[in-house]
């Protein structure tokens, strides 16, 4: 065997070895060292090759390093208390992604467990789904029927304290231990919300969470309205029988649904999917893009629209993130749905978790979502194609009028004196939601007008076939 020989000096020697110790015994290419033409000679499977130097850009940071082994040995030594290797080691894990973006995170045994929890519809806690911002926790949404949304917690509050804790300074990691516990115990969030002067106290009492995915009713005769709260591994199955049963109660098609992704925070990109898949009659629904080839995937709907077209009117606002804003971008961008309400979180990553054992993983954002039309969600979140911004409306009374009916002497109307038509009338519940939320009134009058207008200009068609 032919002796590997160079004429570099020691210290790119050194880094040489120290970089050839982090490859598999195949990967024996390097990039042109830009400071030497000299090739490398050496021996692979029997065969002499030429091995170029590497590029000094790619390799490992010595002197980083260095600074990192220094930092570690001065903590083992001198900190007050002692502190373990695997302590220290985790520690730096924990550093390294969680100062990349807020939602990369080392995931121990116990963070491992509550996110499989979270994703499966139950489990401990208070009912909210926060990040970080500027250091205090933010609520990016209140998960609906928990003790959180109960007790008056609203998207975008930030969290300033928990009981008698100050959150500057805490991970989110951290803050989401404090306000996990057991079920009963009152936790005290202090919380600056925008519009108030003063920090607000709300009181929150622990409890199981179980998430009901999808909730549906009648909103009135023939329209229909579905609240997704948030996205689980059964979610798009779930949309699917939701809207055969409101069809089924109603005895026909329905004339107009509205979905409701408001204070959504998201969750399975599949059952996003899914649930687009129902509403669309094929074509690109998301399409994630990375540096690594694992982390670009396109989908798209299958053939069939369960809807068949019927109108729909999307509703979404801050709370809205995630794969709620990958449902609401792909039927705005194919014309399918009417988005409305106030632009949506703009929570445009992927994260990938990625086991590093049976008990320890990494959650690593590994791409970004696009809509079909090449849209990026992050940061930027889905605008609505019609704001409309939470209102509480006073109906006014008029004064008195009278009308033709009330003339002494006048001519009878065609249907004077008929009983009025009940049928359109809406369930006394259903009335009252619509009557309290001006959001939601707003889509079902815009649902209303373009069922109007569908009809007319299915009359006017008639008989107009050569």
């Amino acid at each position: 065997m032919k002796r590997v020989r160079s004429t570099l000096p020691p210290r790119v020697l050194c880094k040489l070895t120290l970089a050839t110790c982090f490859m598999t015994a195949s990967s024996l290419a390097f990039a042109q060292d830009p400071q030497s033409e000299e090739l490398l000679e050496g021996i692979q499977d029997g065969e002499k090759v030429e091995i170029s130097l590497p590029d000094p850009e790619k390799q490992l940071p010595l002197d980083d390093l260095r600074k990192f082994t220094e930092v570690f040995s001065r903590i083992k030594d001198a900190y007050v208390e002692e502190v373990s290797d695997q302590q220290l080691l985790e520690s730096a894990i924990k550093g390294m992604l969680s100062d990349l973006d807020p939602h990369s995170t080392y995931l121990a045994p116990k963070d491992y467990e509550e996110l499989e929890e979270s994703t499966s519809g139950e489990f401990g806690g208070l009912g909210i789904e926060v990040g970080m911002e500027n250091g205090f926790v933010k609520v990016i949404s209140p998960i609906d029927d928990t003790p959180a949304q109960k007790a008056g917690v609203q998207a975008g509050d930030l969290i300033i304290k928990l009981d008698e804790k100050p959150v500057k300074g805490m991970s989110l990691e951290e803050a989401v231990k404090l306000m996990r516990g057991k079920p009963g115990t009152v936790l005290t969030l202090t919380i600056m919300r925008e519009g108030e002067s003063a920090p607000i106290e709300i009181d929150v009492t622990r409890d199981i969470i179980k998430v009901t995915s999808v909730k549906s009713r009648m909103l009135d005769n023939g329209y229909g309205y579905v609240r997704v709260t948030q996205f689980q591994a059964d979610t798009g199955g779930q949309f699917k029988d939701t809207l055969k049963k409101l069809e089924s109660e109603y005895g026909a098609d329905l004339d107009g649904l509205v979905i409701d992704l408001r204070n959504n925070p998201g969750g399975v990109l599949q059952a996003a999917v899914e649930t687009a898949d129902a509403l669309l009659d094929g074509g690109l629904i998301v399409y994630t893009e990375g540096r690594i080839q694992s982390s670009r995937l396109r989908f798209s709907a299958k053939s069939g629209d369960v809807m068949a077209g019927t109108p729909i009117v999307v509703l979404i606002n801050g709370g809205s993130a995630s794969a709620s804003e990958i449902l609401a971008g792909a039927l705005q961008d194919h014309e399918r749905a009417v988005i409305m309400g106030t632009q949506s979180f703009g929570k445009g990553s992927v994260q990938t978790v990625i086991p590093l054992d049976e008990t320890h993983a990494i959650k690593m954002t590994t791409a970004r979502y696009y809509t079909p039309d090449g849209r990026s969600i992050q940061a930027t979140g889905i605008k609505p194609d019609i704001v409309v911004r939470p209102a509480e409306l006073t109906e006014l009374e008029g004064g008195p009028f009278f009308t033709e009916a009330d003339l002494s002497g006048h001519l009878e109307g065609q249907d004077e004196g008929k009983e009025p038509d009940s049928s359109d009338e809406q369930a006394p519940d259903s009335a009252s939601m619509v009557e309290r939320d001006y959001q939601l009134r707003s889509a079902l009058n815009l649902l209303k007008g373009m069922n109007i207008l569908n009809r007319r200009d299915g009359a006017s068609g008639e008989g107009n076939g050569e």
